[in-house]
This record gives C-alpha cells, structure tokens and sequence, in this order.
C-alpha cells in the first residue's frame, strides 16, 4: 500500500509488506459472517451470479446493486480505492469490484446483522469489547456514507467522488481519527468497518462478488478453491493458477 494512505496502514509500512503479512487473515479463509448471505444459493443462482460479475467486470457501469444507491455505491468505491489503490502490485479496489462486494454483503445477513444480538439496553462498551450500540452494519454505512459526503462537501465544497486523491485521504483520515461526529456511532468505528469489508472484498471468492477475475488472489499467489493437491504434494514449490468456488460448477 502507499505510503501516502495514512488512514490504512502506518506509513513504515508497505502494500508490499502487507500483501505479504496478511496470508493467514483473508484469502477467503476466515471471511466468516460477511460471507455468509450468500452460501445457501443454488447451481442458477451461481451462474446468475457469475454472468452478472463478468458484465460488472467489463464495466461498473453495468453492476446490478443489491442495496446501495447509485450515489452511495460511488462513493463506496471512491473510498475503498483509497484504501486499497491500484499500484505496480496489481489492481485496486475498483477494478477488484470491492463495492460491487460490499454492496452485496449490506443487501443478506451480515448487513441486518440478524444472527447478531441486537436488543438493550445499550451502553458504551470497553475498548476491548468491540462496538456495543443498536445499529447494524447497513444503518453504520448509510450514517457513514452520508457523513463522508457532508464533511467533503464542508470542507472542500466539493462531492467525495470529485475531490483529488490527496483530498480522500484527508477526509478518511478524519474518520479513522474518529475526528468526524456522526449521529449513533463513532466515524472511526464506520472507517473500521468500512476498511475491513474492502479487504474482505479483495480477497474473497469471487462468487461474492469482489476480488474480481481473481486478481486479489494472483497477487498473492494464492491457489484459491483446487480440488487436489495430490499430483504435486511430494514435488518442488509449484505456482498453480487460481480456480474459484463457481468454477467447479461447470458440468
């Protein structure tokens, strides 16, 4: 990652040295909930599915959303190409369709938060324990979203998806700092998620609807869903191509 992305990663730090560093936490191992909305789908829904994210990866202009406004997903995909650019490593967020993912993770479970304790009473909660208040993760976005927006708007008279690259940052680096009052939840809690959800959706399945033609994964040499190791397991390091859930739905 670029050392001028402030609000993703301490500036020693590298997109390079990540990439490296983050094996063990995304690849579409430990994704859990926020790939959960979309398991229970059949063989037509998949390749539904698929057809609709090959257009989608041809041109955004053609993603069919699930959950956000036209204006809501643009600036989802403005900010998560903040956070995770396009650089000499491979593509970034845009072109992964990170938004496309998010999109349609706020759209099923993981979005209503309904495997998710939500009842009170309410209070504050230790920083240990995480976020504690009543909104679930497709409220957190709309409050978040919209305060993006305002602040850009109150600080640079301009809409988030029209300022500079310098510019996005200088606004999330307000989220993350938690500088920015949002009603109901704090902007470093919606920037946390916000941030997770655009890892996530680089590095998923791409039956999710992110991480598109595999791209995150090549990166990262990362073989994805193989059937079988077992030509290769006694053999010297073999770099295979990457094989997705859905494409062992072609009969």
């Amino acid at each position: 990652m670029s050392e001028k992305n402030v609000p993703i990663l301490d500036k020693r730090s590298s997109r390079r040295t990540f990439i490296k560093n983050s094996g063990l936490t995304v690849g579409g191992v430990v994704l859990g909930g926020a790939l959960g909305s979309l398991l229970g789908k059949d063989s037509s829904t998949q390749t539904q599915e698929t057809a609709v994210h090959s257009e989608a990866t041809a041109s955004n202009a053609n993603i069919a959303l699930m959950y956000f406004t036209p204006d809501q997903y643009r600036i989802t995909e403005a900010a998560s190409e903040r956070i995770f650019p396009k650089d000499e490593n491979g593509p970034g967020a845009k072109e992964l369709l990170v938004a496309y993912y998010i999109d349609h993770q706020l759209s099923g479970a993981w979005g209503m938060g309904s495997k998710e304790y939500s009842s009170g009473p309410f209070f504050p909660g230790e920083a240990t324990q995480g976020y504690q208040g009543r909104q679930n993760r497709q409220q957190i976005f709309e409050i978040g979203l919209k305060g993006i927006e305002d602040q850009s708007l109150k600080t640079y008279e301009k809409s988030f998806i029209d300022l500079s690259e310098e510019e996005q940052d200088a606004i999330l680096s307000e989220f993350a700092d938690g500088n920015v009052k949002l009603k109901g939840i704090s902007s470093a809690h919606f920037f946390g998620v916000l941030r997770t959800a655009t890892i996530e959706g680089a590095y998923a399945d791409p039956l999710y609807g992110g991480n598109a033609n595999m791209e995150g994964w090549k990166m990262k040499n990362f073989p994805g869903h193989q059937m079988s190791f077992v030509n290769i397991i006694e053999k010297e390091f073999t770099k295979i191509e990457p094989m997705a859930l859905n494409s062992q739905h072609k009969h």
